[in-house]
C-alpha cells in the first residue's frame, strides 16, 4: 500500500469521557497521523471538551444529555452541517467503534462520499441493553436496532473471537475478522525506585504474594469470586495482600462487602489511576493478576499485566483467556470462588513460578497499539481495494422515511427536554417567589413587634395620641397581606 489513506475514526465515547474504546480510538487516531497517514475523530458533542490536546482534528456533532439514563449523552447522528464537513475533508475509510450513532453517522457518510465502512466490536452489548433497557419487547428492539447497523457495514472486525460469536449470538449473521486491540505500556518493567514510591503507603510486605485487580468495580467483573477466595484463603492460614484500583457504580457495595468478610487486614482499595506510568508500576509491584471476568471482550488489562510480565488468573473459556495456556503464560480457573481459592493455596508463595509463568506473558501475549494499529491499517487497503472494485454487497441506503421517524423521535426528544427544563425553571422562578413574600411577611412581623414594644412604651408613659399613630402605621401594614 503506497500512498497514504485518510481515516475517519467514529465513537459514541471520547475524551472528556474515558473508557476502553475511547482509549483505543485515540490510539488509532495518534498513531495513524503521526506515523501512517491521515486521521480524524467524530464523535458527540460534550460540554467543557478540550480537544486542542490532540494532534488530529475532532468534528463534534450535536449529542442530548442522557446522562442521568445511561452514563453518557447520546449523540444525534443526522446533522445536516456535520454531514457537509466530514464530506469536505475526503476520507478514504470510516472506522466506527460504536453500533449506535457512530455507526448511523457513518452509514449515511458512506452514502454521501462513497467510502467503505468498517465496524469494530468492542462490547457485549446484550448486557448493556439488559442493564439500561427494561421490557424484553424494548430490549429485543434495541437488539435489532444494533445487529441492523452492524450488519450495514462493509467489513465487520472483533476484538476477540470470543466477541465476535457474542455478535452473532445477538442475531448478526455476517462474517467478521479478528483484530486485537494493543497496549499503551511499553514492554519491560518501571524503575524499583520509582515502584516503591508509588506503593510505599500500603502495608505490602516483601515475601509476601500481591495480588491486584484493575478496572471498573462492578459485580459483574467477578469480583465476589476473588473477596470469597480470599477470605477462605485467610481462614487457610495463608498470607497475601490485594489491591483493587478502579472506580464504579458497586465500589461502595465491594467494599463493605470486604468489610463483612473482615478483610480489611489484607484487601485495599485505591481510586482510580490516570498516570499511566503510575499504574505500570502497580502492575510491576503485583506478583498475580486476578481477573475473573466473562463480560470482558478483550481483557486490555491481561496486556496490560502482560506488558509487565504479571501473570493473570483467569476464567477457562472466556473471552481474556484467549491465546493463553494455563499454567505457561496465565493460570485458569473455574467461574466460582473456590476453584480461585484452590488455585491460590497451590500457587502459596511461590512467586518463581509466578515470575516464571509471567515472563511467558509477556514474551507471547504482549501487543503494543503501534503494532496493534498498523496490522489495522494495512487492512485498511484491502478493505478500500475490494471496495472500489466491487468485492462487498452492495448495501441499502437509509430511507427517506427512517430520516423523518429519527429526525421526529429526536425532535420529541429535545422538545421533552425543553419541556423538562422549563418546568424546572418555573419552578424555581415559583421558590424564588415565595421566599421573597416570606423575607417580606417576616421583616413585617419584625417591624410589627418593635412597634409593639413601642407602641406598649407610649401607652405607658400616657401617650395615648402616639399609641393610636403607631396602631394606625401597623393596620396599614396588615393591610397589605389581606
Amino acid at each position: 500500500m503506497n500512498n497514504e489513506l485518510n481515516v475517519l475514526l467514529m465513537n459514541d465515547s471520547f475524551p472528556p469521557l474515558i473508557d476502553g474504546v475511547a482509549n483505543a480510538v485515540t490510539n488509532y487516531a495518534r498513531i495513524i497521523n503521526k506515523e501512517l497517514g491521515k486521521a480524524a475523530v467524530a464523535t458527540p458533542y460534550y460540554p467543557n471538551s478540550d480537544d486542542s490536546q490532540f494532534e488530529f482534528p475532532v468534528v463534534r456533532f450535536p449529542s442530548v444529555d442522557t446522562t442521568p439514563l445511561v452514563g453518557y449523552r447520546a449523540g444525534v447522528p443526522f446533522s445536516a452541517e456535520t454531514i457537509r464537513q466530514l464530506s469536505s475533508m475526503d476520507f478514504d475509510i470510516i472506522h466506527s467503534h460504536c453500533p449506535v450513532a457512530s455507526s448511523m453517522l457513518g452509514r449515511v457518510l458512506r452514502d454521501a462520499i462513497d467510502k467503505p465502512l468498517i465496524f469494530t466490536y468492542h462490547t457485549k452489548f446484550d448486557i448493556d441493553i439488559q442493564n439500561s433497557i427494561r421490557g424484553r419487547i424494548l430490549q429485543e428492539s434495541a437488539k435489532k436496532m444494533l445487529v441492523d447497523n452492524v450488519a450495514a457495514s462493509d467489513e465487520v472486525w472483533a476484538v476477540s473471537d470470543g466477541a465476535g460469536k457474542n455478535l452473532q449470538s445477538l442475531g448478526y449473521e455476517g462474517d467478521y475478522i479478528v483484530m486485537h486491540n494493543g497496549v499503551d505500556f511499553p514492554k519491560g518493567r518501571a524503575e524499583e525506585g520509582y515502584i516503591r514510591s508509588v506503593t510505599e503507603d500500603l502495608d505490602l510486605p516483601v515475601g509476601v504474594p500481591v495480588y491486584l485487580f484493575v478496572g471498573r468495580m462492578m459485580w459483574y467483573k467477578g469480583l465476589r469470586i476473588i473477596l470469597d477466595a480470599l477470605e477462605k484463603l485467610k481462614a487457610s492460614g495463608q498470607d497475601f495482600r490485594m489491591v483493587f484500583i478502579g472506580g464504579g457504580g458497586d465500589k461502595k457495595e465491594i467494599v463493605l462487602y470486604a468489610e463483612s468478610l473482615k478483610l480489611t487486614d489484607k484487601v485495599f482499595f485505591v481510586d482510580p489511576i490516570g498516570d499511566r506510568k503510575a499504574l505500570q508500576a502497580w502492575y510491576c509491584r503485583a506478583d498475580l493478576f486476578l481477573f475473573p471476568s466473562t463480560f470482558d471482550t478483550n481483557g486490555l488489562v491481561v496486556r496490560e499485566a502482560a506488558a509487565c510480565a504479571l501473570p493473570s488468573v483467569l476464567v477457562k473459556g472466556s473471552c481474556a483467556a484467549e491465546d493463553t495456556k494455563d499454567f505457561e503464560n496465565s493460570f485458569w480457573i473455574e467461574e466460582n470462588a473456590e476453584s480461585m481459592y484452590t488455585l491460590l493455596k497451590k500457587l502459596g508463595s511461590d512467586l518463581t513460578l509466578m515470575e516464571k509463568v509471567g515472563q511467558n506473558a509477556q514474551d507471547q501475549l504482549y501487543l503494543s497499539w503501534e503494532d496493534s494499529v498498523k496490522i489495522a491499517y494495512e487492512r485498511y487497503g484491502v478493505v478500500l481495494d475490494r471496495y472500489r472494485s466491487g468485492g462487498y454487497q452492495k448495501r441499502e441506503k437509509i430511507s427517506d422515511q427512517f430520516f423523518t421517524a429519527s429526525a421526529d423521535a429526536i425532535k420529541n426528544v429535545l422538545e421533552a427536554q425543553r419541556r423538562r427544563e422549563r418546568v424546572f425553571e418555573q419552578a424555581r422562578s415559583n421558590v424564588r417567589e415565595i421566599l421573597s413574600t416570606i423575607d417580606g411577611i417576616e421583616n413585617t412581623v419584625a417591624k410589627t413587634f418593635e412597634r409593639i414594644k413601642y407602641a406598649n412604651a407610649m401607652l405607658e408613659a400616657g401617650m395615648r395620641q402616639k399609641f393610636e399613630e403607631s396602631r394606625e402605621a401597623l393596620l396599614k401594614e396588615f393591610d397589605r397581606y389581606r
